[in-house]
């Protein structure tokens, strides 16, 4: 693999992170983060299990409806401050 030239942009995450990493759990149901941050603008999310998730700044729930990720997927999504993101079961 050939190193990125010098200003070439290119995406990765800044350690260490702004904030301390969420747990959402989803396995009873629909479940929703804690508001992100003023700080954060991009959110890191790996799944165990297959879902769908929704990215609101109302923190509305996520239904099966919504994009689904398979199990042990990691995704980077660009966010607001005080956007929450929910997850929910689906096959």
């Amino acid at each position: 693999m050939q190193a990125p030239a010098l200003g070439q942009a290119f995406q990765m995450g800044t350690q260490p992170p702004v904030t301390t990493p969420q747990v959402v759990d989803y396995t009873s149901g629909a479940a929703a983060s804690s508001a992100f941050n003023a700080s954060t603008r991009f959110i890191r999310v790996h799944v165990d299990s297959i879902c769908s998730y929704r990215v609101s700044t109302a923190g509305t729930a996520a239904t099966t409806s919504y994009p689904r990720m398979a199990a042990n997927q990691t995704e980077y999504f660009a966010v607001q401050p005080g956007d929450k993101i929910n997850f929910i079961t689906n096959t």
